[in-house]
């Protein structure tokens, strides 16, 4: 990996204008990712990840919304920049597989075609020539008898047939960054595994910068290099894969830990789980947004904590809780990752 970041979000906030209020889906998000990377982004739903990563692809824009900081790739800012230049971006530079591939493929237009139109639209090639491309893409993500394959429509294709076209398509103009949103939502666990390791694949093969957005903890510890986890719209910790899992620092990562099963542990009657309901992003909680589900909570945690790094060794390594580390590790349940 090279020193400097591909992709650079600072402070980006995003809200909409409802007939009942202001949302404020992403509040004040800070991100690196460096080329090579693969960045995950995990929290539940309603978090903020996939207007987070539409944001980055300049798909979050309407009358309604409110878009404010910056997300620059190739030094180009995409908050800001021009249609016609994000035009220029997508496809090229940044690319996203989208969470339903079944919504997101056209079902009256064959799978070659709807690879093939990118592909012309961004390349002066023939019809010809994008079919070929098509049919090595899809062969490069593992569809058997792809040359066959390509005249096939969506609802012909399983599942996971169906997230392996999105991949070819999004990898058709050779991006630098990949952003897969949910790639493993609805999948068996086999076809799931498949997605990972051809991402895994992809990344190591080709070089290819990805952030993944997901909410289960289990795909983040199979392919992530670095972790920001996300809750109400807001970073609350970020940290190398191995900082997150094995020395997590903020409450909110210690419940989406503790709803793994653990292999080396005797099975429990009922896994763990986080108290009470993600807050209506309408009205958050004052201060730390998570407080009304922490059982930690003091009189700090009505003012806004900063994402700030709490532990000298691990100067990379950030988090948004008013809690003193070695409170943290006194407090953290036994049963808790890494613990």
């Amino acid at each position: 990996m090279s020193e400097g970041p591909l992709l650079e979000v600072r402070d980006l906030s995003v809200s909409f204008t409802t007939e009942e209020g202001v949302v404020q889906a992403v509040d004040g998000v800070d991100l690196d990712v460096a080329p090579g990377e693969v960045l995950a982004v995990v929290g539940e739903s309603g978090s903020g990840k996939s207007v987070t990563a539409l944001t980055m692809m300049g798909l979050s824009r309407g009358s309604n919304a409110a878009i404010s900081g910056s997300a620059r790739i190739g030094g180009t800012d995409v908050v800001t920049a021009r249609e016609p230049e994000l035009r220029r971006i997508r496809g090229e530079r940044i690319a996203m597989v989208f969470q339903d591939p079944m919504s997101s493929l056209d079902p009256v237009h064959r799978i070659g075609d709807q690879i093939a139109e990118q592909i012309r639209a961004h390349r002066e090639v023939t019809r010809e020539e994008a079919r070929r491309r098509s049919i090595e893409l899809l062969e490069a993500v593992g569809i058997d008898e792809a040359a066959k394959r390509v005249d096939a429509y969506p609802h012909q294709f399983s599942g996971g047939m169906r997230q392996r076209a999105m991949i070819a398509m999004a990898l058709s103009l050779e991006p630098s960054l990949l952003i897969a949103d949910e790639p493993t939502t609805a999948l068996d666990v086999t076809v799931q595994a498949q997605i990972l390791e051809l991402l895994r694949e992809l990344n190591r093969a080709r070089g290819l910068t990805i952030v993944l957005i997901t909410h289960d903890m289990g795909v983040v510890a199979e392919i992530a290099d670095r972790v920001a986890v996300m809750y109400a719209g807001r970073i609350v910790e970020r940290g190398s894969l191995d900082e997150v899992f094995y020395d997590p620092q903020h409450p909110y990562t210690w419940g989406l830990l503790g709803s793994l099963t653990r292999i080396d542990r005797p099975r429990p009657e009922r896994l763990p789980q986080i108290p009470g309901a993600p807050p209506s992003l309408l009205d958050p909680p004052q201060g730390c947004h998570f407080r009304p589900r922490c059982p930690h909570e003091f009189e700090r945690c009505p003012r806004v904590p900063g994402l700030e790094p709490r532990l000298p060794d691990q100067p990379g390594h950030l988090d948004r809780c008013w809690l003193d580390p070695t409170e943290k590790r006194e407090r953290r349940p036994l049963g808790e990752v890494g613990s």
